[in-house]
């Protein structure tokens, strides 16, 4: 519609009313942080929260994309509306009487805002039209099932303002434009009646049903449940969606239970009207229920608006139809549960109940515990995956790890990950403790590198997360490499008195220079030795430097690559200066290259196994590259403390 110029009055009493942690929280999940509220930014992408909300100043803003503003501009923009659209929208929202500034276009737009106000009038209407005949001897079927069956006592009946709808096609219809004078275009627009298909008029949408009005947050009817008390399908039918109601934004019991949910920190959600209830009347108001349809990621939003450290439980039906629905919602909300968001758990109540039958042979205090163990939606996830799974079976063993590592893929907390990591490794072990690190490096393989979280060299991270391996050391690593054995050589020839400690050293992890050069030098160095007859005794060759140089004569293009290893220069003084630090750090390095090429070649052995068709191979090459692993964590520890020193 056209909107008129709307008065200044209009504008400050909406920016008055509107808070803005209210308004935001439709759209953004915020967690209190201090005095203000802190979110991912809607307006860009990110994975840490940059976006700010203070309630004192009743302002927003980003440090990521430096959006910033009241109320009134966060949904203009977010939503690219016009600033007098939003105005609007918020001032029905919080009740503020709209003034423009045109007297002559006031009526024009009361009338059009008033439609709304006509419609939770006639909704108010029919909710007592329905109380009403549930007193009634047509209603005595209705309210003996509510009392019996349903076992509610009548000040929960009068709660929730349950009511009969008559058999009759025009009871309502009849009701509320003969008697009430309502126009007939309202009552459609309220979902309430439908036009005939043949021969004109209207009939009652819900007849002969239990009748449960759905409230929105502050308590104003939006519409309808109806459960039929026959074997009319569908058993539950909802009114369609209007001006005022839409099921996937909306939640049943909400104006009632925000304030538990605030209370107790903690939001219960379930299936069905009568669960929400059965909690509410046994004390536990903290409960609202989906309207029978999957859990929205708007609806989660609503709900996390009134609870600080964003709690939510899951109580859906244990039956099939009711792990699907529990499948849907974590799929729904699977992004936010993911990242931290939300304190997710799913509550399977015994024997397959739903709340309501629970509670009709349990007590609240029982449901309370069993809410308080409710294990996390990942513990939840896990057990469906490997229930009624064999895993003894090749075929039922491989399908669960698949479906946990894409599970575990998608952990972004690696705190969490390495938690349940070792809690999957534990159970596809079988009960047996010696397969635990077999599972977990198994579980490693295929999880995604940022998810391999144990001390590990920069050369090995494709390796630890299954890919394929490099078969030479990065660019960096040579680097160092390099500097090392250079650094040894140089330690080996000019100070004579560590000559035996480096041999010993060698010889001892059965170590070799990597490097070509680094190798010609050091088999010359022990054709020298071996000439002089001192190979088995380390004793310090006369004139080791000169000899080698002269030998060195009929190999030009080699001498270029270690010539400067018979030089000490003042940089090189300081590093020999420092030899048992130096030695030990090279040693180190080499000793890792070493382990590396090791660790690899023995991981590549055991993930080409089958562990079914040759299980003692199969562990047989686990445990070689495990026992590789370790040294590797040791030595890279030892690097670690070093490594200064040698750069």
């Amino acid at each position: 519609m056209q909107i008129p110029r709307l008065h200044p009055d209009t504008i400050e009493e909406v920016k008055l009313r509107a808070d803005i942690v209210d308004v935001v929280s439709e759209y953004v999940v915020l967690r209190k942080r201090g005095k203000d509220f802190v979110g991912l930014c809607p307006f860009h992408d990110e994975k840490s929260p940059s976006f700010t909300v203070s309630q004192t100043k009743q302002m927003y803003y980003c440090f990521g994309c430096q959006a910033g503003g009241n109320a009134i501009k966060f949904v203009m923009e977010l939503g690219k509306r016009s600033f007098a659209d939003v105005v609007l929208d918020l001032a029905r929202r919080y009740q503020v009487p709209v003034q423009t500034l045109e007297p002559e276009q006031r009526q024009e737009l009361q009338r059009q805002l008033s439609l709304r106000e006509q419609l939770y009038e006639v909704l108010a209407s029919s909710a007592q039209f329905y109380q009403h005949a549930l007193r009634q001897s047509q209603g005595q079927k209705a309210l003996q099932y509510l009392q019996s069956n349903r076992q509610l006592k009548e000040e929960t009946i009068q709660q929730f303002g349950l009511g009969f709808a008559p058999a009759g096609w025009e009871t309502l219809y009849r009701y509320l434009v003969d008697d009430k004078h309502y126009p007939v275009q309202i009552l459609e627009k309220a979902g309430l009646i439908k036009p005939r298909k043949e021969g004109g008029g209207y009939y009652d949408v819900f007849r002969d049903r239990l009748m449960i009005p759905i409230r929105d947050v502050q308590g104003r009817i939006i519409a309808f449940g109806g459960r039929t008390l026959t074997d009319e399908q569908p058993k539950y039918l909802n009114s369609p969606e209007t001006e005022l109601f839409s099921k996937g934004k909306t939640l049943f019991a909400l104006d009632q239970a925000k304030g538990g949910i605030s209370q107790l920190d903690q939001a219960v959600v379930v299936e069905g009207y009568f669960d929400a209830i059965a909690l509410h009347a046994a004390g536990i108001n903290n409960a609202v229920a989906s309207l029978g349809t999957a859990l929205s990621l708007e609806q989660v939003r609503l709900i996390l608006r009134y609870t600080e450290s964003k709690q939510l439980v899951l109580n859906f039906d244990a039956d099939k139809a009711g792990t699907n629905a529990t499948e849907r919602a974590i799929s729904e909300i699977a992004e936010l549960a993911y990242k931290g968001e939300v304190q997710l758990k799913i509550l399977n109540l015994p024997d397959g109940k739903d709340a309501d039958e629970y509670l009709h042979s349990h007590t609240p205090e029982d449901y309370g515990e069993l809410l308080k163990n409710a294990p996390l939606w990942l513990d939840w996830q896990i057990q469906q995956i490997i229930q009624d799974r064999d895993l003894k079976q090749a075929t039922d063993f491989q399908q669960v790890t698949q479906q946990i590592v894409k599970l575990l893929k998608n952990i972004a907390n690696s705190d969490t990950r390495n938690y349940y990591v070792s809690y999957c490794a534990e159970i596809l072990s079988l009960g047996d403790t010696r397969l635990i690190p077999l599972r977990v490096e198994n579980l490693l393989t295929q999880i995604a590198p940022a998810a391999a979280t144990y001390s590990k060299p920069v050369s090995a991270k494709k390796a630890w997360g299954g890919g394929k391996v490099s078969p030479s050391p990065l660019p960096t690593e040579r680097s160092l490499l390099e500097h090392a054995e250079a650094l040894l050589l140089r330690i080996y020839l000019h100070c004579p008195e560590q000559r035996q400690g480096i041999i010993d050293e060698l010889e001892e992890r059965d170590l070799q220079f990597s490097l070509s050069h680094h190798r010609f030098l050091w088999q010359q160095i022990l054709e020298i030795l071996s000439d002089d007859g001192e190979t088995k005794n380390f004793a310090s060759p006369p004139n080791l430097i000169s000899r080698l140089q002269d030998q060195f004569l009929e190999f030009d293009s080699e001498i270029g690559l270690i010539s400067h290893l018979f030089h000490v220069d003042e940089k090189n003084q300081k590093e020999i200066l420092r030899t048992p630090q130096v030695v030990q750090a090279a040693i180190a390095c080499m000793d890792l290259v070493m382990l590396e090429k090791r660790y690899r070649h023995f991981l590549e052995l055991w993930q080409q196994t089958d562990p079914e068709a040759e299980p003692e191979r199969y562990q047989s090459y686990y445990q070689a590259f495990y026992a590789e692993k370790i040294k590797l964590q040791q030595i890279d520890r030892q690097r670690l403390f070093s490594i200064t020193e040698l750069l």
